[in-house]
């Protein structure tokens, strides 16, 4: 049955849509605002995975350029892996949507979300997180409430809900919110040094447009929603529970407590272990399957650490509830790289390099609104060993981007625009440890790598992970948290940022009764531990480098007439490849004429200016040029000044005595100094060797001509050829009358 319904989001409506497509899957919806579109479609599998002790939730994105009206560009005319925008969108979707599903189901859920069409205004991103919603509140999949996503901008000094591509060009704030009618449950996004009250009057607003579109996915599912069939939940009995805190219940607490990652691992895995030994052992038909062993084990934990925190302030590690792990920072530790830097805090360690590169070395991506590019980019690495795992590697993970992208946004409002420092940026980041947000490490780590190459950035950028523990009216705020307490916790709070303000933020909770003065305790107290990682970075390496590493190239910047860039390139390419030959450079030219020279060194790249410059300039009265002689007539020499413009200097004006014969002075393809003394309203130009002579060298006109000593060089210093030149000069000629 074909229902629809309008919501009022922002400036737009937004349209949802079911009963028309993808009818055999369990839901399908799609989302319209403008001319974008976004179809979702949820299935559920029959029965539930076996041997797992997670939810099999996918989620999966696609844009293809079709929705736009375009051809997918390069050799390959097919949408190929996903993007990073399209894996980013996968976990936008993912993360305020897994936790609402029953404890317990097992059935593997998939998500597929695809642009049907797109628009230049409109983002696709927030659309699949509402379609997802929505296909699965119509659905007969068990789904415990409908889950909301709309995007908040700060345009002109005004938050905008759902701004469009234009908009956020100039908006300081790009903020994802996503949450239920009765708590925010994710919010990402970056901002231009905001303050932390205006962070969360942003979180407010975004979540006044969720309850709205909550509200109509509600009426759409009360209209045409499927009813709800029972899966099998696994679940932990009551007897279960008992047996476990019997027989482990005591020693949980000092296993979780143990400081070391490494060994209280061992410490719980050996408890775990002890448990399926003493409850299933070698029974045939065994009470209880593995799966309930370890969620009753995971429950106990849970409550055990909650318990720690906000009865005694403890945590797993003995620190206090707001205590910074201890950190340590070191710079330029690699040699040939351009920047480097180690950042450890605790268990967490990273190692970022800093790549500097050229215009060339730009990222370039095929877009829903056409190609796009960027100059600076972050990649974070998570090998197995990071963590004592045995696993292979096969390219970066949707966290692994995820990450990456999260740092990135943090680090990129201090970077310089592309005038100023028109290098492009690379940082790529290695965990080489990890017990808690690494994200955040790889921020600290990467400040510093760049600082350490040179780069001026504006100021120094940290980060923290930030968590919380709530029961009924209490609640505990953990800053600098574990692994552990990620995973055992209610919220995963990064803030990212200067010591002017926030620069990037990634939020997921797990819990509802979260109120605005909890999330502003938590942001304050973010606020404190970030300065103080900046103040420990600093006493490493408080502000870049005076100048770049001297193993990155030199850039430089020109600009010259547009309609002169087919002289600097000339026919078939084969001035610019003289040119870049000649110089060793690397040159970009881009339409509007900006062209960027890349040099191995200052003086080579000065080389390859001079030589542009004299391919596009144009002749200047009064200026003094050296030239070539190209032709020789009766009444004077045709000079070449610059690449295809030529002048006249007059048998008068080739010294400064009396010349009876051009050819006494100088000879074709001779370089003398010239200077430029009219150009005619006919566009020929007049020049003077003699003004030049006098103008460079200080001459008196009437001075008497230079005899050469024997063995000097027929030119002078200025590659000006010789007066006393024997083979031309007329007083070694026979006398004639």
């Amino acid at each position: 049955m074909l229902e629809s319904i309008a919501i009022p989001v922002g400036e737009r409506e937004l349209i949802l849509q079911t009963g028309k497509m993808a009818k055999q899957a369990n839901g399908a919806v799609t989302a319209r605002s403008g001319g974008t579109i976004v179809l979702s479609a949820v299935v559920v599998a029959d029965e539930p995975r076996e041997g797992i002790d997670f939810f099999p939730l996918t989620v999966e994105y696609r844009e293809k350029t079709s929705a736009a009206g375009r051809f997918p560009g390069g050799y390959f005319k097919r949408e190929g892996r996903p993007t990073e925008k399209e894996v980013r969108t996968c976990r936008l979707t993912d993360r305020p949507l897994r936790p609402l599903f029953p404890k317990g189901m097992f059935d593997e859920v998939q998500i597929i979300s695809e642009v049907l069409s797109a628009d230049d205004e409109n983002d696709p991103d927030v659309l699949a997180g509402v379609a997802a919603s929505a296909a699965l509140a119509v659905s007969d999949i068990p789904f415990a409430e409908a889950v909301g996503m709309v995007r908040v901008g700060l345009v002109e000094g005004n938050l905008v809900i759902n701004p469009t591509h234009k908009q956020m060009e100039t908006s300081a704030l790009d903020m994802v919110v996503a949450g239920t009618q009765e708590a925010v449950t994710m919010v990402e996004g970056s901002a231009k040094f905001l303050t932390e009250e205006a962070v969360l009057e942003a979180i407010q607003l975004g979540h006044a447009a969720v309850k709205k579109i909550v509200e109509g996915i509600r009426e759409l599912s009360a209209r045409c929603g499927k009813p709800k069939v029972e899966h099998q939940l696994i679940s932990v009995p009551d007897a279960l529970a008992s047996a476990v805190e019997e027989l482990v219940g005591q020693e949980v607490v000092s296993a979780i407590t143990i400081p070391g990652k490494t060994p209280r691992n061992k410490a719980v895995n050996a408890l775990r272990e002890r448990l399926k030994t003493e409850l299933i052992g070698e029974q045939e038909n065994p009470p209880y399957t593995l799966t309930q062993i370890e969620m009753a084990f995971k429950d106990l934990q849970r409550r055990r650490l909650r318990e720690l925190a906000l009865r005694d302030g403890k945590r797993a590690d003995g620190r206090g509830l707001l205590d910074i792990r201890p950190i340590s920072c070191e710079v330029g530790l690699l040699p040939r790289t351009h920047g480097s830097a180690l950042f450890t805090r605790g268990e967490t360690q990273a190692l970022t390099i800093t790549t500097l590169g050229t215009v060339s070395d730009k990222q370039r991506a095929d877009t829903l609104i056409g190609e796009q590019s960027k100059r600076f980019m972050v990649h974070y690495n998570f090998p197995p060993y990071s963590v004592g795992e045995v696993k292979p590697i096969r390219g970066p993970s949707r966290r692994d981007i995820g990450h990456g992208v999260l740092a990135e946004r943090a680090l990129l409002t201090v970077i310089p625009n592309d005038i100023d420092f028109p290098y492009t940026i690379r940082v790529t980041s290695d965990i080489l440890e990890s017990n808690g947000s690494s994200s955040m490490a790889t921020v600290c780590a990467g400040s510093l790598a760049i600082m350490d190459a040179g780069v001026p950035v504006s100021a120094g950028v940290a980060g923290v992970a930030m968590g919380l523990i709530k029961e009924g009216d209490r609640h505990a705020i953990l800053a600098d948290i574990l692994g552990i307490e990620d995973a055992l916790g209610d919220m995963d709070f990064k803030v990212a940022g200067t010591r002017e303000g926030i620069t990037a933020f990634q939020m997921d909770i797990k819990t509802i009764g979260i109120t605005r003065e909890i999330m502003s305790e938590v942001l304050r107290e973010a606020k404190k531990a970030r300065l103080y990682v900046l103040d420990v970075m600093n006493q490493t390496l408080e502000k870049p480098r005076p100048s770049i590493s001297e193993l990155a190239p030199r850039l430089t910047i020109i600009q010259i007439d547009p309609e002169k860039i087919g002289a600097v390139i000339g026919p078939g390419g084969s001035v610019i490849r003289k040119i870049t030959q000649d110089t060793d450079s690397v040159i970009d030219i881009e339409d509007s004429g900006k062209i960027t020279i890349s040099s191995p060194t200052d003086e080579a790249g000065q080389k390859a200016v001079e030589a542009i410059r004299a391919l596009t300039e144009d002749v200047e009265v009064g200026k003094i040029y050296r030239g070539t002689v190209k032709k020789i007539v009766d009444f004077g020499a045709f000079v070449e000044i610059l690449p295809g413009k030529e002048g006249l200097v007059h048998i008068s004006r080739l010294a400064d005595h009396r010349v009876n014969r051009v050819e006494d002075i100088v000879s074709v393809g001779d370089e003398i100094m010239v200077k430029v003394t009219e150009i005619d309203d006919r566009g020929r130009i007049n020049l003077s060797r003699k003004d030049a002579l006098s103008t460079s060298k200080g001459e008196e006109p009437g001075a008497p001509p230079e005899r050469r000593e024997p063995n000097r060089p027929p030119h002078d210093s200025d590659g000006n050829r010789r007066r006393d030149d024997r083979s031309n000069d007329r007083r070694d000629r026979p006398h004639r009358r």
